[in-house]
């Protein structure tokens, strides 16, 4: 399809733009937040209808985000509102952490696997090593309501990781959904852009939760809808993946590397938070 590049500057401006408004709503309104995801459910038979969920990796995918984002919802109600009950209780307890940090684990391998089906090697080892040094919880992931956080999931991922974790998931999608690449960059580029704009890093899972169930919604409900207004299938060219693998995979062992010495001289108490252990402004 042969779309005026005017039309994906307005379009890609105008979809960035509204991602960034719904990451701050969702931030700023916790309890609409989790009816909203929860109701969104309730437009499964339109996922029927429109043909936009095919295939398992997409299943996987639409319930992978949507069911977790659910779940983010009544836990940073709890810890928000310091609900009482014992659900409510429950839900403000470590073991939170530890399925929210499985839950990004497995959303980054399944892709990695993905890349390893479609001969994305290099990428794959990229996407592998994401997971390896992934901050992990509880000691480095909190549900704040201090601070004016609103319930927020802070993850102490840092600007290096979630630059690497950005350019490997555009990889991934330019190899995987070719017509989809131009939208996806507006995900990516607002779950990036949003916590700098802030100051804070440790939002970026935030921001990437919220984007990602966002385009999944759509994509499962109006399956047509960025192929017509962004189709990127033209921009593929298998050079340009097999280079962008490579260079993701070497751009991340020193990485690894750092982070590995972070961990064995334990300065990741603090590196990882950039020296804000307890101070973070709002």
């Amino acid at each position: 399809m042969n779309i005026p590049v005017w039309k994906y500057v307005l379009s890609m401006a105008s979809y960035f733009t509204l991602l960034m408004f719904i990451v701050g709503c969702m931030r700023k309104y916790c309890k609409f937040s989790n009816w909203f995801w929860l109701a969104s459910l309730l437009t499964f038979p339109i996922w029927l209808m429109s043909g936009g969920v095919v295939g398992w990796f997409r299943w996987f995918k639409i319930i992978s985000v949507i069911i977790p984002t659910i779940f983010l919802g009544f836990s940073r109600v709890a810890h928000y509102e310091k609900r009482q009950g014992k659900f409510w209780t429950a839900l403000q307890k470590d073991w939170v952490l530890w399925v929210l940090f499985g839950v990004l684990f497995l959303n980054i391998m399944e892709a990695t696997v993905k890349d390893l089906q479609t001969g994305n090697y290099f990428n794959s080892l990229c996407g592998f090593l994401l997971c390896v040094t992934m901050p992990y919880a509880p000691k480095f992931w909190k549900i704040s309501a201090e601070h004016g956080d609103r319930g927020d999931l802070i993850s102490y991922t840092t600007i290096a990781w979630n630059f690497l974790y950005t350019t490997w998931n555009l990889c991934f999608v330019y190899g995987e959904s070719h017509s989809f690449f131009a939208s996806s960059i507006c995900i990516l580029m607002a779950a990036e852009i949003y916590p700098i704009i802030k100051g804070r890093p440790e939002l970026y899972i935030t921001s990437r939760v919220y984007t990602l169930a966002t385009h999944m919604l759509f994509r499962a409900c109006l399956p047509n809808l960025f192929p017509a207004i962004m189709d990127s299938s033209a921009w593929f060219n298998p050079n340009v993946l097999k280079y962008w693998g490579i260079i993701n995979a070497i751009l991340i062992i020193p990485y690894v590397f750092w982070h590995t010495r972070q961990l064995h001289t334990g300065k990741s108490g603090t590196s990882f938070r950039r020296g804000q252990v307890e101070s973070i402004s709002f």
